[in-house]
Formats: C-alpha cells, sequence, structure tokens
C-alpha cells in the first residue's frame, strides 16, 4: 500500500533535479483553466514539421510542477508548458532519448476525454525538455 498524499521519491528527486539545473523552484500554484495534474493526454507531432516527437503517445500530466506561460519567441499567446509523464519511454525527433517524462508546449497535447487522472510513478530513466528553436529544430 502507497500514501499517494506524499510525492514519490523519483518525483521529489526529479522536482530536486529539475529545480537546481533551472535555478528557481518549480511553480506549484495550478493556473485557472490549466488541464489537470493526472489528467490524461496524447502528446501529439506538430502538422508543420517533424517533431518534436515523431510518434503520437499516451501520458500523463505530472504534478511536479505546475504549468508555467510558454515564454518562446514562438509561443502561442497564453500557451503554457506541461510537465508530462509518459506510458513509456519517447524518443525525440532528433533521436535523442529514451525520455520518461518532458515539459510539453501545451499546443501538442490532446486531452483524453474518457480517462481518469491517474497517479502513476514510471521507472527511472532520461527527463527531457525538447523544444523547438526558430528553425523548427528540437533544442
Amino acid at each position: 500500500m502507497t500514501d499517494e498524499s506524499r510525492p514519490s521519491r523519483t518525483a521529489t528527486d526529479d522536482r530536486r533535479a529539475v529545480e537546481h539545473v533551472l535555478g528557481r523552484p518549480l511553480a506549484q500554484s495550478w493556473p485557472p483553466g490549466a488541464l489537470p495534474p493526472g489528467g490524461r493526454v496524447t502528446v501529439v507531432r506538430d502538422t508543420e514539421w517533424d517533431g518534436p516527437w515523431p510518434v503520437e503517445f499516451l501520458a500523463t500530466i505530472d504534478a511536479m510542477g505546475a504549468p508555467e506561460p510558454n515564454e518562446h519567441a514562438r509561443a502561442l499567446d497564453g500557451e503554457l508548458l506541461y510537465w508530462v509523464v509518459f506510458d513509456a519511454p519517447q524518443y525525440d525527433s532528433a533521436g535523442d532519448g529514451p525520455y520518461r517524462k518532458a515539459q510539453i508546449w501545451g499546443r501538442y497535447l490532446r486531452p483524453e476525454p474518457d480517462a481518469e487522472p491517474t497517479h502513476w510513478d514510471p521507472p527511472r530513466s532520461g527527463v527531457g525538455r525538447p523544444t523547438p528553436d526558430a528553425t523548427g529544430d528540437v533544442t
């Protein structure tokens, strides 16, 4: 039996590692109207280029950090960045990976309306944050 009121060791380790790399704490205040933590989504490909992921796959919105505004020059107005845990490890369109979670632009997430929110503690692997640059390449 697990206590789902506490984050798992992997989730805590992931959050600490990401916060160390970013040099700041992850946001914890969930924005109104954002996809909910534990919500099921399909990660989709961009219609304009071959990425940022080469295939569509199922994932779960991760509560590690709340969605944050996407400040990239190519972001849509009001677009959010979400931490997402993959059902199975994935490679990005550049062939890097496999990743078990990543920060993904909201436009690449399609909510799965019939799916119940879930709590899932994935196996350890890579953590990625693929983002397209001005040319559409993943950086």
